[in-house]
């Protein structure tokens, strides 16, 4: 932590990304960081390449996070945010990489150590618990702006304090956030407590969707373009579909398919699909992750893929055997 503090203070404009696609961890730990590095007199550029999902949109300086990275002679420094490899940055991947100095900061077991830099603790319960870790030793003031950030990212994260990753550190950190100013009630609302009727429609297509495997270990869903263009829904009204079928009495590992928008269509007999994993503990999905190449945590963990989405299914299906 000292050598990236070091290293941050002598910066002459921080590039801070999160990854591709974000969730509420990934723009908590990002709006966090900047603006604990404003505090501090840095010159920062919030950057994520995808649109900010709605439910997040209520988050203080959200408009801030741009989609486009200009030059990246601009940067001297760049934070990569909740990426365990750098790929997860999405098409900035080639401006960013020519960065001089990468600080990699993740709890993902996986991570590649892609950073001059890596802040890697994977018994975190979130990103944004590690950037709260490095604002109290930068000695940042930590406003309602950053207070808020944090809180929602560890809530997020932990599925609202459901989830295995969820350890002391949430609830004290969540617990200081929340004297500080930031209203639980309020924030539960904004994340939980309002969907769009395109959402709740897309919601029962993904349902309709859930096949089960044989041995009733695994549950399979997808959502395809079709069913986005259906509903007038965006990808990130996919968020927190997958619990759904990680519910479901018996099984083990819940898959949700996602096909990704392509419009190069250089390969016509195949599609890009992102494949989220989901574990009830009793499998290391990660593992299962990395075979595709692929990554995350014990118990949720995705890789990217191309193929047919038969093809794809059939892949996904045979796992049950190995359940």
């Amino acid at each position: 932590m000292n050598q990236i503090i070091n290293l941050l203070k002598n910066s002459n404009h921080i590039l801070i990304a999160s990854h591709a696609n974000p969730d509420g961890d990934a723009i908590g730990a990002l709006i966090a960081m900047g603006v604990s590095l404003d505090a501090l007199n840095n010159k920062t550029t919030l950057y994520n390449e995808s649109p900010i999902p709605a439910i997040y949109r209520f988050l203080p300086t959200v408009d801030r996070i741009v989609r486009h990275i200009d030059d990246q002679n601009l940067f001297d420094t760049a934070v990569i945010l909740d990426c365990g490899d750098l790929e997860r940055v999405g098409n900035a991947l080639s401006t960013i990489s020519r960065i001089p100095h990468i600080i990699n900061i993740d709890h993902h077991v996986t991570n590649t150590r892609f950073g001059e830099f890596n802040l890697i603790d994977p018994s975190a319960c979130a990103t944004s618990e590690i950037v709260y870790r490095l604002i109290r030793r930068m000695e940042a003031a930590i406003n309602l702006a950053t207070a808020t950030s944090i809180y929602t990212g560890i809530l997020t994260d932990t599925g609202s304090f459901r989830f295995s990753n969820t350890n002391k550190a949430a609830f004290d950190i969540c617990a200081e956030m929340v004297a500080l100013g930031v209203e639980p009630y309020s924030i539960a609302q904004l994340v939980y407590g309002t969907y769009s009727l395109g959402r709740i429609k897309l919601l029962n297509l993904a349902l309709d969707s859930i096949e089960i495997s044989k041995n009733r270990k695994l549950s399979m869903m997808a959502v395809t373009q079709e069913m986005l263009n259906e509903t007038g829904t965006k990808p990130e009204d996919i968020d927190g579909f997958i619990n759904y079928a990680k519910g479901i009495e018996d099984v083990q590992v819940a898959v949700l398919i996602q096909e990704l928008f392509n419009d190069k269509k250089e390969v016509q007999s195949h599609e890009h699909f992102h494949v989220s994993l989901r574990s009830n503990g009793t499998v290391n999905v990660a593992e299962i992750a990395s075979t595709f190449g692929g990554g995350g945590h014990s118990n949720a963990a995705g890789f990217s893929i191309e193929s047919t989405l038969a093809h794809l299914k059939s892949r996904v299906d045979k796992l049950a055997e190995t359940l």
